[in-house]
Protein backbone atom coordinates (compact mmCIF):
# COMPACT_ATOMS: atom_id res chain seq x y z
CA UNK A 1 0.00 0.00 0.00
CA UNK A 2 1.40 3.67 -1.44
CA UNK A 3 2.27 6.00 1.89
CA UNK A 4 0.61 9.52 1.36
CA UNK A 5 3.29 11.80 0.55
CA UNK A 6 4.22 14.65 3.32
CA UNK A 7 4.50 17.13 0.57
CA UNK A 8 2.12 20.23 0.86
CA UNK A 9 -0.24 19.06 -1.68
CA UNK A 10 -1.15 21.35 -5.10
CA UNK A 11 -4.39 22.75 -6.45
CA UNK A 12 -3.85 20.65 -9.44
CA UNK A 13 -3.57 17.36 -6.77
CA UNK A 14 -6.89 18.41 -4.52
CA UNK A 15 -9.05 18.64 -7.63
CA UNK A 16 -7.98 15.20 -8.85
CA UNK A 17 -9.06 13.59 -5.75
CA UNK A 18 -12.28 12.75 -6.80
CA UNK A 19 -15.52 14.24 -8.60
CA UNK A 20 -17.18 15.10 -5.43
CA UNK A 21 -14.50 17.38 -4.21
CA UNK A 22 -14.64 19.09 -7.53
CA UNK A 23 -18.40 19.30 -6.67
CA UNK A 24 -17.70 21.23 -3.89
CA UNK A 25 -15.51 23.68 -5.40
CA UNK A 26 -17.72 25.09 -7.57
CA UNK A 27 -17.56 28.75 -6.35
CA UNK A 28 -16.27 30.84 -8.83
CA UNK A 29 -14.43 33.58 -7.99
CA UNK A 30 -16.97 36.37 -9.08
CA UNK A 31 -19.44 34.86 -6.72
CA UNK A 32 -17.10 35.38 -3.35
CA UNK A 33 -19.50 38.62 -2.15
CA UNK A 34 -20.86 37.42 1.06
CA UNK A 35 -23.94 38.53 2.37
CA UNK A 36 -24.10 37.07 5.41
CA UNK A 37 -22.44 38.56 8.24
CA UNK A 38 -20.59 35.41 9.16
CA UNK A 39 -18.64 35.35 5.48
CA UNK A 40 -20.84 32.47 4.67
CA UNK A 41 -21.88 32.28 0.85
CA UNK A 42 -25.11 32.47 0.28
CA UNK A 43 -27.25 30.10 -0.99
CA UNK A 44 -28.91 29.51 -4.21
CA UNK A 45 -32.28 27.75 -4.94
CA UNK A 46 -32.06 24.29 -6.71
CA UNK A 47 -31.82 24.47 -10.20
CA UNK A 48 -33.35 21.67 -12.99
CA UNK A 49 -31.15 18.97 -13.92
CA UNK A 50 -30.68 20.18 -17.29
CA UNK A 51 -29.33 24.04 -16.07
CA UNK A 52 -27.45 22.26 -13.10
CA UNK A 53 -25.39 20.57 -16.45
CA UNK A 54 -24.68 23.40 -17.97
CA UNK A 55 -23.18 25.37 -14.56
CA UNK A 56 -21.26 22.65 -14.55
CA UNK A 57 -19.44 22.76 -17.58
CA UNK A 58 -19.05 26.70 -17.23
CA UNK A 59 -17.60 25.76 -13.80
CA UNK A 60 -15.16 23.70 -15.38
CA UNK A 61 -14.15 25.99 -17.65
CA UNK A 62 -13.56 29.08 -14.76
CA UNK A 63 -10.25 30.38 -15.26
CA UNK A 64 -10.18 30.67 -11.28
CA UNK A 65 -9.21 27.86 -8.73
CA UNK A 66 -11.00 27.54 -5.90
CA UNK A 67 -7.25 27.47 -4.69
CA UNK A 68 -7.09 30.91 -4.58
CA UNK A 69 -10.39 31.01 -2.48
CA UNK A 70 -11.62 31.01 0.76
CA UNK A 71 -14.21 28.41 0.53
CA UNK A 72 -14.75 27.97 4.41
CA UNK A 73 -16.93 30.23 6.87
CA UNK A 74 -14.03 28.27 9.62
CA UNK A 75 -11.53 29.27 7.91
CA UNK A 76 -12.42 32.91 7.67
CA UNK A 77 -13.66 33.02 11.00
CA UNK A 78 -9.85 31.67 12.21
CA UNK A 79 -8.49 34.53 9.70
CA UNK A 80 -10.34 37.35 11.25
CA UNK A 81 -9.96 36.24 15.20
CA UNK A 82 -5.63 35.38 14.20
CA UNK A 83 -5.45 39.19 12.48
CA UNK A 84 -7.39 41.06 14.82
CA UNK A 85 -5.61 39.38 17.94
CA UNK A 86 -2.42 40.27 16.64
CA UNK A 87 -3.54 43.85 15.83
CA UNK A 88 -4.74 44.42 19.00
CA UNK A 89 -0.95 43.37 20.67
CA UNK A 90 0.96 45.18 17.66
CA UNK A 91 -0.77 47.56 16.43
CA UNK A 92 1.31 51.27 15.95
CA UNK A 93 0.50 54.13 17.75
CA UNK A 94 -0.10 56.85 14.79
CA UNK A 95 -1.79 60.22 15.44
CA UNK A 96 -5.07 59.52 13.39
CA UNK A 97 -5.83 56.31 15.41
CA UNK A 98 -5.77 57.74 18.33
CA UNK A 99 -7.52 60.84 16.37
CA UNK A 100 -10.77 58.58 15.51
CA UNK A 101 -10.75 56.75 18.63
CA UNK A 102 -11.63 59.25 20.86
CA UNK A 103 -14.21 61.21 18.59
CA UNK A 104 -17.32 60.94 19.44
CA UNK A 105 -18.65 63.59 16.66
CA UNK A 106 -18.98 61.19 13.76
CA UNK A 107 -18.33 63.68 10.94
CA UNK A 108 -14.58 64.95 12.85
CA UNK A 109 -13.71 61.35 13.21
CA UNK A 110 -14.62 60.76 9.30
CA UNK A 111 -12.63 64.02 8.56
CA UNK A 112 -9.47 62.85 10.60
CA UNK A 113 -10.02 59.51 8.83
CA UNK A 114 -9.99 61.22 5.26
CA UNK A 115 -7.32 63.70 5.93
CA UNK A 116 -4.93 60.68 6.59
CA UNK A 117 -5.68 58.63 4.13
CA UNK A 118 -5.33 61.11 1.63
CA UNK A 119 -2.47 61.95 3.18
CA UNK A 120 -0.95 58.28 3.20
CA UNK A 121 -1.76 57.75 -0.42
CA UNK A 122 1.80 56.81 -2.08
CA UNK A 123 3.79 58.41 1.02
CA UNK A 124 5.58 57.23 3.73
CA UNK A 125 4.09 57.16 7.25
CA UNK A 126 7.09 58.81 9.20
CA UNK A 127 6.72 61.64 6.10
CA UNK A 128 2.61 62.10 6.98
CA UNK A 129 3.12 62.36 10.53
CA UNK A 130 4.36 65.74 11.01
CA UNK A 131 2.35 66.92 8.14
CA UNK A 132 -0.72 65.69 9.28
CA UNK A 133 -0.62 66.77 13.04
CA UNK A 134 0.24 70.79 11.53
CA UNK A 135 -2.47 70.41 9.27
CA UNK A 136 -4.88 69.42 12.18
CA UNK A 137 -3.87 71.99 14.59
CA UNK A 138 -4.58 74.33 11.89
CA UNK A 139 -7.85 73.16 10.44
CA UNK A 140 -9.51 70.69 12.97
CA UNK A 141 -12.63 70.49 11.64
CA UNK A 142 -13.63 70.26 7.96
CA UNK A 143 -15.37 73.83 8.72
CA UNK A 144 -11.89 75.08 9.52
CA UNK A 145 -10.74 73.59 6.29
CA UNK A 146 -13.44 74.68 4.04
CA UNK A 147 -12.69 78.68 4.78
CA UNK A 148 -8.83 77.97 4.14
CA UNK A 149 -7.70 79.72 1.17
CA UNK A 150 -5.84 77.77 -1.52
CA UNK A 151 -3.03 79.25 -1.14
CA UNK A 152 -2.71 78.26 2.64
CA UNK A 153 -3.41 74.55 1.14
CA UNK A 154 -0.70 74.62 -1.08
CA UNK A 155 1.39 76.04 1.56
CA UNK A 156 0.96 73.48 3.97
CA UNK A 157 1.10 70.85 1.98
CA UNK A 158 4.20 71.56 0.29
CA UNK A 159 6.90 68.93 0.12
CA UNK A 160 4.43 66.22 0.58
CA UNK A 161 4.24 65.88 -3.10
CA UNK A 162 0.95 64.91 -5.36
CA UNK A 163 -0.06 68.41 -4.49
CA UNK A 164 -3.36 67.83 -6.65
CA UNK A 165 -4.90 65.69 -3.34
CA UNK A 166 -4.45 68.91 -1.38
CA UNK A 167 -6.64 70.93 -3.39
CA UNK A 168 -9.41 68.34 -4.03
CA UNK A 169 -9.72 67.57 -0.11
CA UNK A 170 -10.11 71.14 0.42
CA UNK A 171 -12.91 70.75 -2.72
CA UNK A 172 -14.05 68.14 -0.94
CA UNK A 173 -14.73 69.65 2.32
CA UNK A 174 -15.98 73.05 0.89
CA UNK A 175 -18.67 70.44 -0.87
CA UNK A 176 -19.98 69.01 2.35
CA UNK A 177 -19.89 72.12 4.12
CA UNK A 178 -21.74 74.20 1.21
CA UNK A 179 -23.76 71.03 -0.48
CA UNK A 180 -24.04 68.51 2.13
CA UNK A 181 -25.21 70.63 5.49
CA UNK A 182 -21.62 69.77 7.03
CA UNK A 183 -22.07 66.24 7.23
CA UNK A 184 -20.17 63.44 5.74
CA UNK A 185 -21.99 60.09 3.73
CA UNK A 186 -21.32 57.59 5.56
CA UNK A 187 -21.34 54.80 3.15
CA UNK A 188 -18.64 54.57 0.58
CA UNK A 189 -20.49 53.99 -2.59
CA UNK A 190 -22.01 57.70 -1.60
CA UNK A 191 -18.22 58.92 -0.32
CA UNK A 192 -17.04 57.87 -3.69
CA UNK A 193 -20.16 59.31 -5.89
CA UNK A 194 -20.32 62.72 -3.99
CA UNK A 195 -16.74 63.83 -2.62
CA UNK A 196 -14.38 65.28 -5.25
CA UNK A 197 -10.76 63.02 -5.09
CA UNK A 198 -11.92 60.43 -3.12
CA UNK A 199 -11.69 56.93 -4.76
CA UNK A 200 -13.03 53.62 -4.00
CA UNK A 201 -10.20 52.83 -1.51
CA UNK A 202 -10.64 55.94 0.57
CA UNK A 203 -14.20 55.74 0.52
CA UNK A 204 -14.13 52.24 1.77
CA UNK A 205 -11.24 53.27 4.50
CA UNK A 206 -13.59 56.14 5.85
CA UNK A 207 -17.08 54.18 6.27
CA UNK A 208 -15.22 51.27 7.88
CA UNK A 209 -13.40 53.13 9.94
CA UNK A 210 -15.33 56.35 10.86
CA UNK A 211 -18.46 54.42 10.59
CA UNK A 212 -18.46 51.27 10.76
CA UNK A 213 -19.67 49.62 7.11
CA UNK A 214 -18.65 46.35 6.88
CA UNK A 215 -17.08 47.20 3.72
CA UNK A 216 -13.49 45.75 2.75
CA UNK A 217 -10.26 47.97 1.32
CA UNK A 218 -7.58 47.54 -1.08
CA UNK A 219 -4.33 49.48 -1.01
CA UNK A 220 -0.72 48.05 -2.01
CA UNK A 221 -0.35 46.27 1.62
CA UNK A 222 -3.89 44.52 1.16
CA UNK A 223 -2.84 43.43 -2.16
CA UNK A 224 0.74 42.28 -0.92
CA UNK A 225 -1.08 40.25 2.12
CA UNK A 226 -3.93 38.36 -0.07
CA UNK A 227 -1.39 37.68 -2.88
CA UNK A 228 0.43 35.87 -0.83
CA UNK A 229 -1.84 34.23 1.20
CA UNK A 230 -3.66 32.91 -1.42
CA UNK A 231 -0.64 32.62 -3.72
CA UNK A 232 -1.91 34.90 -6.41
CA UNK A 233 0.83 35.14 -8.76
CA UNK A 234 -0.79 36.66 -11.54
CA UNK A 235 0.05 40.71 -12.46
CA UNK A 236 -2.62 42.38 -9.09
CA UNK A 237 -2.66 45.62 -11.43
CA UNK A 238 -4.80 43.89 -13.93
CA UNK A 239 -8.44 44.49 -14.11
CA UNK A 240 -9.47 40.88 -13.66
CA UNK A 241 -6.88 40.36 -10.26
CA UNK A 242 -7.94 43.66 -9.40
CA UNK A 243 -11.65 42.54 -9.11
CA UNK A 244 -10.75 39.16 -7.19
CA UNK A 245 -8.64 40.85 -4.47
CA UNK A 246 -11.79 43.36 -3.58
CA UNK A 247 -14.15 40.04 -3.67
CA UNK A 248 -11.55 38.35 -1.31
CA UNK A 249 -11.19 41.93 0.30
CA UNK A 250 -14.96 41.91 1.25
CA UNK A 251 -15.23 38.56 1.93
CA UNK A 252 -12.66 38.41 4.66
CA UNK A 253 -13.70 41.90 6.61
CA UNK A 254 -15.09 41.20 9.87
CA UNK A 255 -18.46 43.01 10.37
CA UNK A 256 -18.19 43.04 14.39
CA UNK A 257 -14.94 45.22 13.71
CA UNK A 258 -14.80 46.49 9.98
CA UNK A 259 -12.70 49.54 10.57
CA UNK A 260 -9.88 47.56 12.55
CA UNK A 261 -9.92 44.65 10.24
CA UNK A 262 -8.73 47.01 7.20
CA UNK A 263 -6.34 48.49 9.30
CA UNK A 264 -4.52 44.97 10.70
CA UNK A 265 -4.90 44.29 7.29
CA UNK A 266 -2.68 47.30 6.02
CA UNK A 267 -0.51 46.88 9.19
CA UNK A 268 0.49 43.22 8.46
CA UNK A 269 1.48 44.46 4.79
CA UNK A 270 3.70 47.70 6.79
CA UNK A 271 5.38 46.02 9.50
CA UNK A 272 5.11 41.72 8.75
CA UNK A 273 4.28 40.86 5.12
CA UNK A 274 6.76 43.58 3.77
CA UNK A 275 7.92 43.51 -0.17
CA UNK A 276 11.32 42.49 1.02
CA UNK A 277 12.58 40.36 3.84
CA UNK A 278 9.09 39.53 5.25
CA UNK A 279 9.12 38.37 8.89
CA UNK A 280 7.19 35.29 8.12
CA UNK A 281 7.54 33.83 11.88
CA UNK A 282 6.13 36.82 13.10
CA UNK A 283 2.78 36.56 11.00
CA UNK A 284 -0.56 35.73 12.63
CA UNK A 285 -1.77 33.92 9.13
CA UNK A 286 1.07 32.12 8.50
CA UNK A 287 -0.50 29.19 8.76
CA UNK A 288 -3.22 29.57 6.78
CA UNK A 289 -0.27 31.21 4.07
CA UNK A 290 -0.62 29.45 0.04
CA UNK A 291 2.51 31.36 -0.51
CA UNK A 292 4.50 29.67 2.81
CA UNK A 293 2.86 26.66 1.89
CA UNK A 294 4.80 26.65 -1.68
CA UNK A 295 8.32 27.73 0.03
CA UNK A 296 7.88 24.43 2.32
CA UNK A 297 6.63 22.23 -0.41
CA UNK A 298 9.64 23.74 -2.61
CA UNK A 299 12.06 23.38 -0.07
CA UNK A 300 10.78 19.32 0.69
CA UNK A 301 11.45 19.30 -3.26
CA UNK A 302 14.92 20.09 -2.64
CA UNK A 303 16.06 18.23 0.20
CA UNK A 304 14.89 15.15 -1.48
CA UNK A 305 17.22 16.02 -4.30
CA UNK A 306 13.66 13.98 -6.50
CA UNK A 307 15.46 14.06 -10.70
CA UNK A 308 12.77 15.24 -12.68
CA UNK A 309 10.59 16.67 -10.29
CA UNK A 310 7.96 18.59 -12.71
CA UNK A 311 8.34 22.63 -11.87
CA UNK A 312 4.78 22.77 -12.15
CA UNK A 313 2.31 25.79 -10.59
CA UNK A 314 0.74 24.98 -7.20
CA UNK A 315 -2.68 25.46 -9.47
CA UNK A 316 -3.38 24.33 -12.49
CA UNK A 317 -7.02 24.08 -13.47
CA UNK A 318 -8.46 21.47 -15.61
CA UNK A 319 -8.43 23.31 -18.45
CA UNK A 320 -5.97 26.60 -19.59
CA UNK A 321 -3.95 28.58 -17.69
CA UNK A 322 -5.29 29.62 -14.43
CA UNK A 323 -5.34 33.49 -14.59
CA UNK A 324 -5.01 33.88 -10.71
CA UNK A 325 -1.58 32.01 -11.31
CA UNK A 326 1.96 33.69 -12.62
CA UNK A 327 1.83 33.02 -16.38
CA UNK A 328 4.90 30.08 -16.94
CA UNK A 329 6.87 32.73 -18.43
CA UNK A 330 7.64 33.27 -15.25
CA UNK A 331 9.05 30.29 -12.95
CA UNK A 332 9.56 30.70 -9.11
CA UNK A 333 12.44 31.89 -7.62
CA UNK A 334 13.85 29.85 -4.85
CA UNK A 335 15.99 32.75 -3.70
CA UNK A 336 12.66 34.78 -2.75
CA UNK A 337 10.24 32.65 -1.21
CA UNK A 338 6.94 34.33 -0.24
CA UNK A 339 8.02 37.32 -2.33
CA UNK A 340 7.31 35.77 -5.13
CA UNK A 341 4.19 36.97 -4.66
CA UNK A 342 2.95 39.38 -5.89
CA UNK A 343 3.89 39.37 -9.37
CA UNK A 344 6.11 42.81 -9.93
CA UNK A 345 3.95 44.76 -12.76
CA UNK A 346 6.40 45.83 -15.59
CA UNK A 347 6.01 49.82 -15.57
CA UNK A 348 7.18 52.60 -18.09
CA UNK A 349 9.44 54.71 -16.98
CA UNK A 350 8.90 58.43 -16.64
CA UNK A 351 9.23 60.56 -19.57
CA UNK A 352 11.50 62.81 -19.90
CA UNK A 353 11.64 66.65 -20.16
CA UNK A 354 13.92 69.42 -19.50
CA UNK A 355 13.36 73.26 -18.32
CA UNK A 356 15.65 76.05 -17.83
CA UNK A 357 14.88 77.86 -14.63
CA UNK A 358 16.65 80.94 -12.94
CA UNK A 359 17.13 82.44 -9.69
CA UNK A 360 16.79 86.12 -9.97
CA UNK A 361 17.75 87.77 -6.67
CA UNK A 362 17.45 91.85 -5.69
CA UNK A 363 20.99 91.85 -2.88
CA UNK A 364 20.49 95.49 -2.03
CA UNK A 365 16.57 95.11 -1.47
CA UNK A 366 15.04 97.25 0.67
CA UNK A 367 14.66 95.27 4.01
CA UNK A 368 16.83 92.52 3.26
CA UNK A 369 17.59 90.38 0.07
CA UNK A 370 15.02 89.10 -2.17
CA UNK A 371 13.82 86.60 -4.85
CA UNK A 372 11.56 86.19 -7.38
CA UNK A 373 8.86 83.19 -7.71
CA UNK A 374 6.00 83.26 -9.97
CA UNK A 375 2.91 81.45 -9.79
CA UNK A 376 1.45 78.73 -12.27
CA UNK A 377 -1.42 77.58 -14.22
CA UNK A 378 -4.19 76.82 -11.55
CA UNK A 379 -4.51 73.12 -13.54
CA UNK A 380 -1.81 70.93 -14.44
CA UNK A 381 1.44 69.62 -12.82
CA UNK A 382 2.12 71.44 -9.51
CA UNK A 383 -1.12 73.44 -9.92
CA UNK A 384 -0.76 76.99 -7.91
CA UNK A 385 2.54 76.13 -6.68
CA UNK A 386 5.47 78.43 -6.81
CA UNK A 387 8.50 78.56 -8.59
CA UNK A 388 11.28 80.22 -10.18
CA UNK A 389 10.51 81.80 -13.47
CA UNK A 390 11.34 78.64 -16.04
CA UNK A 391 10.77 77.48 -19.55
CA UNK A 392 10.49 74.43 -21.46
CA UNK A 393 14.02 73.15 -23.38
CA UNK A 394 15.44 70.46 -25.52
CA UNK A 395 18.32 69.09 -23.20
CA UNK A 396 20.97 70.14 -25.37
CA UNK A 397 19.12 73.53 -26.98
CA UNK A 398 21.30 76.44 -27.53
CA UNK A 399 18.42 78.86 -27.42
CA UNK A 400 17.25 78.42 -23.40
CA UNK A 401 19.53 81.35 -22.25
CA UNK A 402 17.85 83.33 -24.97
CA UNK A 403 13.98 81.83 -24.12
CA UNK A 404 14.77 82.28 -20.35
CA UNK A 405 15.78 85.88 -20.27
CA UNK A 406 12.89 86.59 -21.98
CA UNK A 407 10.60 85.39 -19.53
CA UNK A 408 12.77 86.93 -16.65
CA UNK A 409 12.55 89.99 -18.64
CA UNK A 410 8.32 89.52 -18.75
CA UNK A 411 7.69 89.46 -15.07
CA UNK A 412 11.23 92.11 -14.16
CA UNK A 413 11.92 94.18 -16.80
CA UNK A 414 14.96 94.73 -18.50
CA UNK A 415 18.04 93.27 -16.72
CA UNK A 416 21.47 92.94 -17.96
CA UNK A 417 21.62 89.95 -20.01
CA UNK A 418 25.38 89.21 -19.38
CA UNK A 419 25.09 88.82 -16.28
CA UNK A 420 22.87 85.34 -16.36
CA UNK A 421 25.32 82.28 -15.33
CA UNK A 422 24.36 78.62 -16.01
CA UNK A 423 25.19 76.83 -12.33
CA UNK A 424 24.60 73.30 -13.62
CA UNK A 425 21.35 71.00 -13.07
CA UNK A 426 19.34 69.04 -10.62
CA UNK A 427 17.00 66.33 -11.59
CA UNK A 428 13.84 65.44 -10.01
CA UNK A 429 10.83 62.95 -10.55
CA UNK A 430 7.64 63.22 -9.77
CA UNK A 431 5.28 60.18 -11.06
CA UNK A 432 5.13 60.19 -14.45
CA UNK A 433 8.08 62.83 -15.59
CA UNK A 434 11.24 62.88 -14.76
CA UNK A 435 12.48 66.79 -15.09
CA UNK A 436 16.06 67.78 -15.51
CA UNK A 437 16.42 71.90 -14.13
CA UNK A 438 19.45 74.16 -16.00
CA UNK A 439 19.76 76.65 -13.51
CA UNK A 440 20.72 79.57 -13.99
CA UNK A 441 21.12 82.51 -11.74
CA UNK A 442 21.23 86.23 -12.45
CA UNK A 443 22.14 88.82 -9.31
CA UNK A 444 21.03 92.09 -9.82
CA UNK A 445 24.07 94.23 -8.15
CA UNK A 446 23.77 97.94 -8.52
CA UNK A 447 20.23 97.86 -10.47
CA UNK A 448 17.30 100.09 -9.37
CA UNK A 449 15.34 97.60 -7.08
CA UNK A 450 12.48 96.12 -8.69
CA UNK A 451 9.20 97.29 -6.82
CA UNK A 452 6.30 96.58 -9.10
CA UNK A 453 6.04 93.18 -9.97
CA UNK A 454 2.95 92.26 -12.36
CA UNK A 455 0.03 89.69 -10.59
CA UNK A 456 1.36 86.24 -10.34
CA UNK A 457 4.78 87.41 -9.34
CA UNK A 458 6.53 87.36 -5.83
CA UNK A 459 9.71 89.20 -4.35
CA UNK A 460 9.88 86.95 -1.30
CA UNK A 461 12.65 86.61 1.32
CA UNK A 462 14.75 83.30 2.03
CA UNK A 463 12.87 83.04 5.18
CA UNK A 464 9.37 83.61 3.11
CA UNK A 465 10.60 81.08 0.48
CA UNK A 466 11.17 78.68 2.84
CA UNK A 467 7.32 78.63 4.24
CA UNK A 468 5.57 79.06 0.41
CA UNK A 469 4.18 77.04 -1.01
CA UNK A 470 6.99 75.28 -3.14
CA UNK A 471 7.45 72.27 -4.44
CA UNK A 472 10.69 70.11 -3.28
CA UNK A 473 12.29 70.42 -6.39
CA UNK A 474 12.77 74.11 -6.31
CA UNK A 475 14.10 73.68 -3.09
CA UNK A 476 16.66 71.38 -5.09
CA UNK A 477 17.15 74.18 -7.69
CA UNK A 478 17.78 76.71 -5.01
CA UNK A 479 20.78 74.79 -3.13
CA UNK A 480 21.92 74.65 -6.22
CA UNK A 481 21.91 78.68 -6.42
CA UNK A 482 23.18 78.59 -3.37
CA UNK A 483 25.97 76.14 -3.64
CA UNK A 484 26.90 78.03 -6.55
CA UNK A 485 26.35 81.67 -6.52
CA UNK A 486 26.87 84.16 -9.68
CA UNK A 487 30.41 85.14 -9.73
CA UNK A 488 32.01 81.58 -9.38
CA UNK A 489 34.87 80.96 -12.00
CA UNK A 490 33.56 78.91 -14.60
CA UNK A 491 36.16 76.59 -15.28
CA UNK A 492 36.32 75.34 -11.57
CA UNK A 493 35.11 71.76 -10.67
CA UNK A 494 32.90 73.61 -8.48
CA UNK A 495 30.54 75.25 -11.38
CA UNK A 496 30.43 71.86 -13.39
CA UNK A 497 28.54 70.19 -10.32
CA UNK A 498 25.05 68.54 -12.12
CA UNK A 499 23.47 68.30 -8.91
CA UNK A 500 23.42 69.80 -5.18
CA UNK A 501 24.46 66.26 -3.76
CA UNK A 502 28.01 65.44 -4.45
CA UNK A 503 30.36 63.04 -2.06
CA UNK A 504 32.44 65.53 -0.87
CA UNK A 505 32.02 67.05 2.72
CA UNK A 506 29.77 70.37 2.46
CA UNK A 507 30.95 73.50 4.19
CA UNK A 508 29.69 74.54 7.01
CA UNK A 509 27.50 77.05 5.74
CA UNK A 510 26.08 74.75 2.83
CA UNK A 511 25.40 72.38 6.27
CA UNK A 512 23.08 75.14 7.55
CA UNK A 513 21.73 75.24 4.65
CA UNK A 514 20.62 71.57 4.02
CA UNK A 515 19.34 71.15 7.79
CA UNK A 516 17.44 74.13 7.51
CA UNK A 517 15.66 73.11 4.09
CA UNK A 518 14.87 69.59 4.86
CA UNK A 519 12.05 68.36 6.97
CA UNK A 520 12.35 66.30 10.57
CA UNK A 521 10.87 63.37 9.58
CA UNK A 522 10.66 60.91 12.57
CA UNK A 523 12.52 57.56 12.47
CA UNK A 524 10.64 55.16 15.05
CA UNK A 525 7.61 54.51 12.80
CA UNK A 526 8.11 51.89 10.11
CA UNK A 527 6.56 52.94 6.48
CA UNK A 528 3.40 52.03 4.14
CA UNK A 529 4.57 50.48 0.96
CA UNK A 530 1.74 51.55 -1.65
CA UNK A 531 1.37 50.29 -4.41
CA UNK A 532 4.58 48.18 -3.70
CA UNK A 533 5.23 51.91 -4.80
Amino acid sequence: MKKPRTAVRSCHQKQASGHEGREKQVLSSSQVKPSTPDGTMPKFPEAPAGLARRQKEVVLRDPVSPYHLFRDTAEVTVFRENLLSWYDREKRDLPWRRRAEGEVDPDRRAYAVWVSEVMLQQTQVATVIDYYTRWMQKWPTLQDLASASLEEVNQLWAGLGYYSRGRRLQEGAQKVVEELGGHVPHTAETLQKLLPGVGRYTAGAIASIAFGQATGVVDGNVVRVLCRVRAIGADSGSTFVSQQLWSLAQQLVDPARPGDFNQAAMELGATVCTPQHPRCSQCPVQSMCRAHQRVEREQLVASQSLPGSPDVEECAPSTGQCQLCAPPTEPWDQTLGVANFPRKASRRPPREECSATCVLEQPRALGGARILLVQRPKSGLLAGLWEFPSVTAEPSGQCQREALLRELQSWAGPLPATHLQHLGQVAHTFSHIKLTYQVYGLALEGQIPVTITPPGARWLTREEFHTAAVSTAMKKVFRVYEGQRPGTCKGSKRSQVSAPSTQRKPSPGQQVLDSFFRPHHPTDVSSLNSMAQ
